[in-house]
């Protein structure tokens, strides 16, 4: 019997320093989530929380984790227990933003996401908010700065109306030079297409629209009844953002090791890449669900269905990309020929996608090691 797969939830960490615009971008993407239910957890640096009381004035949907800084304050066991109730069935959220202190250490709350035992989770990338007009002033009091953007996933040059056409492609060159791979995207008032950072709920045939998640959701365990409103505004109008979305399917299976080579120099600015993977011969039973958000790369194994067509469908989201060499460097990777399943070399080919499957799977009280189940098929 198949294993039923446990539903994860991406869990998105915003981050940046004071006034950067990270709770307008977090109240930007409440009223313009198109359906999706966001579940949102504030970390505010003082006493006197504005920060949550702006949010939750707006939409009551905040989970304060009290003073003081994340990752100095709250211990990993402590974040685990608001995650777990925000991962309650009786939520139905689907993605999780983490609004950090502005002077929070934004790795640390990465690590401890990723150390969370919670199965419910995904990381879903850290995204750095940087303040255009006041770069310059805040690397200097703030020289961690640096440091921050090293390890985002996706950088949100904000303010960007605040500043000159040159200025802004100074900003935005210097800004890519420290962040390396993360792509960078300039906005004003924190406007960026919430399609950059989580997907549009699917919601089944004749289910209305989730409401906004409330606290007292939380309180009773009940379900929403999804009536209520985020805020009393209308739709925003289409953002324009500026990032591309691209396209790869393929009926012929993928080399692991090719695919992976490509994953492993994947261009700057690809931000996320999601989808499946048939790696034909390397494991004919599990086409393998792939997620990468910025330098994060998870693959989880699927069962095939009964009479499902066996592709390689995935879509690349990204800004300054180049489709027509991501199709090409995609399309090399295609398996030449399909290799023997007992060919020594066959089990030897998905190691490097395997060191991406999270371990162990759970089938109720039975541990599946997936690596194992691969190598012995």
């Amino acid at each position: 019997m198949t294993p039923p797969r446990i539903p994860q939830i991406p869990v998105v960490v915003l981050a940046g320093f004071l006034g950067s615009g990270k709770t307008t971008l977090l109240n930007h993407l409440l009223r313009n989530r198109a359906g999706t239910r966001i579940g949102v957890i504030v970390n505010d640096f003082g006493a006197i929380e504005i920060d949550a009381m702006t949010v939750s004035g707006q939409v009551g949907s905040t989970v304060s984790l009290g003073n003081g800084c994340l990752c100095c304050a709250v211990d990993a066991s402590e974040l685990d227990a608001f995650l777990e109730t925000l991962t309650r069935p009786s939520a139905r959220l689907d993605v999780i933003v983490i609004e950090a202190s502005g002077l929070a250490e934004p790795q640390e709350l990465v690590r401890m996401l990723l150390a969370s035992d919670n199965p419910h989770i995904l990381y879903g990338g850290l995204v750095e908010v940087v303040d255009a007009a006041e770069f310059d002033a805040t690397r200097q009091r703030h020289p961690e700065l640096d440091r921050h953007l090293a390890v985002a996933d996706l950088v949100v040059l904000n303010k960007t109306d605040r500043v000159g056409e040159a200025e802004r492609e100074r900003l935005r060159a210097t800004v890519a030079e420290l962040s390396g791979p993360a792509a960078v995207i300039p906005a004003e008032h924190g406007r960026i297409d919430p399609e950059l950072l989580f997907d549009p709920a699917l919601r089944p045939d004749g289910e209305e629209m989730a409401g906004q998640l409330s606290f007292e959701d939380l309180l009773r365990h009940e379900e929403c009844d999804g009536h209520e409103q985020c805020d009393g505004h209308g739709h925003a109008d289409h953002l324009h953002a500026a990032y591309e979305s691209v396209d790869f399917t393929a009926e012929v299976p993928m080399d692991p090791r090719r695919f992976m080579a490509f994953l492993d120099s994947r261009p700057e600015g690809l931000y996320r890449i999601k989808g499946f993977v048939d790696f034909g011969a390397g494991d004919r039973d599990n086409t393998y669900a792939l997620h990468a958000v910025g330098r994060f790369l998870r693959f989880v194994p699927r069962p095939w269905a009964r009479g499902e067509q066996r592709l390689t469908q995935l879509v690349m989201i990204g800004t300054g990309i180049d489709a027509a060499a991501l199709h090409e460097g995609l399309a090399a990777c295609r398996a030449e020929q399909e290799p023997q399943p007992d060919a020594p070399d066959t089990e030897r080919a998905m190691w490097g996608v395997l060191r991406y499957v999270p371990e162990p799977a759970r089938d109720g009280d039975a541990v599946v090691d997936v690596r194992e189940a691969v190598a012995e098929a």
